[in-house]
């Protein structure tokens, strides 16, 4: 069944509107009628099944039917820190990680990023990450739209440190010495309802002034294991793991 996140309230009567993208997939795409139904969530975070009583020109009216129960969240709210990478890779990193349970992703200019943040252009790609985010939360069945952020700076980023239970930084460097113990041990120290930040580099890597300033912060650096991952493969190696250790092995 369809899946839309929808920002109007429940009026007096019982009944919200759709209007927007949405109304227009709902009858152009999916071309729906009244009495159809589809799963609607709201800014709530509840989830009901709802239908369809009447279309009208620019939007439709629907009822929510019957309240779905299901916990699709991980338990741990976890934020990507991600170095801007090359092309269209964040692209690609926000649909699957907000398929792998992402939270937020906080995107960041680093050292070593290639691609430099466009002021202008900025607005607009903010809004295409954000709907590739809200697509890939509808098809995983998500409660939740992961927010993504325009990049910030270094310093922004550190500034936003206090926010979090716990900050992991992956670095390659500890991969190549064998280190395989921090990301346990963090895992370990947290609770359902905490919230992590975990700091990945762009192409190149952090370089080893951020690191040491990342450190200094509060954050513990973790190897992922032999192999040493991609940028873009590194946050679904990370959210995989945490949904692992929190929904599959308890």
């Amino acid at each position: 069944m369809q899946r839309y996140f929808i920002e109007n309230k429940v009026d007096e009567n019982g009944f919200f509107i759709i209007n927007g993208e949405d109304y227009k997939h709902i009858v152009r795409v999916m071309r729906m009628n009244a009495g159809d139904r589809f799963i609607a969530v709201f800014t709530s975070e509840d989830v009901f099944e709802s239908e369809i009583t009447d279309i009208e020109d620019s939007y439709l009216r629907a009822k929510p039917v019957h309240k779905i129960e299901h916990q699709s969240e991980l338990p741990v709210k976890v934020t990507i820190a991600h170095g801007l990478p090359k092309g269209d890779k964040l692209e690609y990193v926000i649909q699957k990680s907000t398929e792998l349970g992402l939270y937020s992703l906080k995107p960041f200019s680093a050292e070593r990023s290639i691609v430099k943040w466009d002021q202008k252009k900025g607005k607009k790609k903010a809004e295409r990450w954000n709907k590739i985010a809200k697509e890939a939360a509808e098809q995983s069945h998500r409660s939740v739209i992961p927010a993504v952020e325009e990049p910030v700076k270094l310093n922004q980023l550190r500034s936003s440190f206090h926010e979090y239970d716990a900050i992991m930084m992956a670095y390659e460097e500890d991969a190549k010495a064998g280190e395989t113990s921090n990301f346990t041990k963090l895992l370990n120290q947290l609770r359902p309802g905490s919230r992590m930040l975990v700091i990945i580099g762009p192409e190149g890597g952090l370089s080893e002034a951020e690191v040491e300033t990342f450190i200094a912060d509060g954050a513990v650096s973790c190897g992922l294991g032999p192999r040493i991952l991609r940028t873009e493969t590194a946050p679904l190696y990370i959210l995989a793991a945490i949904s692992y250790h929190f929904e599959l092995m308890r």
